[in-house]
């Protein structure tokens, strides 16, 4: 039996305030444990909840953003479970009254569009950290560190319209490019500022019917978020075929391992008990707060994309890869704007430098060679100043000493020649020197040209003007 795959994503990103979702204490990253914690996040009797503006501001961008339709009324609800890592023994969530309904993102896989639709967008707080095992005080006990409580998370629901794996990895790499314009989140998912939980099921293709659902958890990023869903359906299937039935139920991923493995069964929304939160009044998000969101929406990545093409005449892939990141699609217009020549920079961007921040692990941010570096090298190489070849040679060294193209072009004497008298004498000298070449060319094997203009550029040490090499050259072979 032929059989196709449903997959539905959870997403849950981390928004970038200042501060927690009820609280004044700070969001951030790899303080010591237990420092950002107060009696609000830490559940203690007594205390109220009030809610931060920001992420109601980012949750409200977010949903236009996607195109979902903001509730003028939503409701913060208790999440009940017990977990050590959870003090108040329950979460503030949304349930059935979100921020956001609706919506979706378009995705573009092998040169198709397909269109993902979203259930919804809600906000959340999130949980603390458990920690188990190596390099603690006793590796025997697990510790807890609430730092995470009640960060602000906004969890975007997919509906289960993804078919493959890929298609989930490619709809949450756009989705992360979408908050990155956004400036919501962050997407860091080895930091657990982006975090992905998958649905998997599988049913007889053709079927309407959906089958019984497992969920994935601990995707910690785009690879493994494909590697954890191939296993998963390749799992189900097996179940299936020998005679037995997929139970629902929550999953690890084991990265190590590639394999996914039982956790506990999954819970279903009664579970939970879910009830309104009793010390937060309902959420009115008014017209003209909706209004000035929509205002002030950056340029989003698709429009960018289709901007690139049109107004720089680029590929679509090429658009596709200088947007996928905000940073990126910055860098290589501020390096246009310097030096108008769009396709010249974007072979430059899309090569010589992010191969150099791939190497170094740097963002566009941490490159050492700014924009306006970038285009005072391409200006030389476009005045003839230096050859193609000497222009890579010095934008290595520019990466690896921040020095100037001018400064490095006139420290190692790296002008290119373009003298045509002193090539003349360096072109016959190479000519007598290959005598057999000369003549293989004359006898009609224009091939042997190239050759002939590689002896020339090492005589020169890549410093000769290779256009006016291979015009001399057919001069003095004609």
């Amino acid at each position: 039996m032929e059989y196709e795959s449903v997959i539905g994503l959870e997403v849950h990103a981390q928004l970038l305030t200042k501060s927690k979702l009820f609280c004044s204490c700070a969001t951030v990253f790899q303080a010591d444990p237990n420092e950002h914690t107060c009696p609000v996040c830490l559940g203690l009797p007594g205390v109220l909840p009030v809610l931060n503006r920001q992420a109601v501001e980012y949750a409200i961008r977010t949903g236009l953003a996607m195109g979902g339709t903001i509730a003028s009324l939503s409701r913060f609800a208790r999440k009940n479970y017990f977990y050590p890592d959870l003090p108040k023994g329950y979460q503030i969530s949304q349930y059935e009254a979100p921020i956001v309904a609706g919506g979706g993102l378009s995705i573009t896989l092998d040169g198709e569009v397909k269109h993902i639709r979203l259930t919804r967008i809600h906000l959340e707080e999130d949980a603390g950290k458990s920690i188990h095992g190596e390099n603690l005080a006793d590796p025997t006990k697990s510790y807890v560190d609430l730092n995470r409580t009640g960060v602000p998370l906004l969890e975007i629901v997919s509906e289960p319209d993804l078919r493959s794996a890929e298609e989930a990895k490619v709809y949450l790499q756009q989705l992360k490019t979408v908050l990155e314009y956004l400036e919501v989140c962050d997407g860091n998912m080895e930091e657990g500022s982006l975090r992905c939980d998958a649905n998997v099921s599988i049913r007889p293709r053709g079927s309407q019917q959906l089958g019984t659902r497992a969920e994935v958890k601990n995707l910690n990023s785009f690879r493994n978020v494909q590697r954890a869903i191939e296993y998963e359906i390749a799992r189900q299937i097996d179940v299936l075929e020998s005679g037995q039935r997929v139970v629902q139920e929550t999953r690890l991923f084991d990265a190590h391992r590639g394999v996914t493995q039982p956790m506990r069964s999954k819970e279903d929304a009664h579970d939970y008990r879910y009830f309104p939160e009793p010390d937060l009044v309902p959420l009115r998000i008014g017209q003209e707060w909706t209004a000035r969101a929509r205002a002030a929406l950056p340029e989003l990545p698709a429009a960018r994309r289709q901007r690139f093409t049109t107004q720089y005449s680029l590929s679509e892939y090429d658009a596709e890869v200088l947007t996928a990141s905000k940073a990126l699609a910055e860098y290589y217009e501020a390096t246009v704007r310097l030096h108008p020549q769009p396709k010249v920079v974007s072979n430059w961007v899309m090569g010589d430098v992010m191969r150099e921040w791939n190497r170094h692990h740097h963002s566009p941010q941490q490159s050492p060679v700014t924009p306006t570096q970038l285009a005072d090298l391409l200006r030389l190489a476009d005045e003839g100043v230096v050859s193609g070849k000497m222009a890579k040679t010095v934008f290595e060294e520019m990466y690896r000493t921040s020095k100037s193209a001018q400064t490095i072009v006139e420290e190692q004497g790296l002008v290119q020649m373009s003298d045509s008298a002193a090539l003349e004498a360096v072109i016959a000298h190479v000519l007598a020197e290959h005598a057999a070449q000369v003549a293989e060319y004359r006898a009609g094997k224009p091939k042997v040209l190239g050759f002939l203009v590689g002896q020339a550029m090492r005589a020169t040490q890549g410093k000769a003007n290779p256009a006016l090499v291979n015009d001399l050259l057919r001069q003095a072979l004609a």
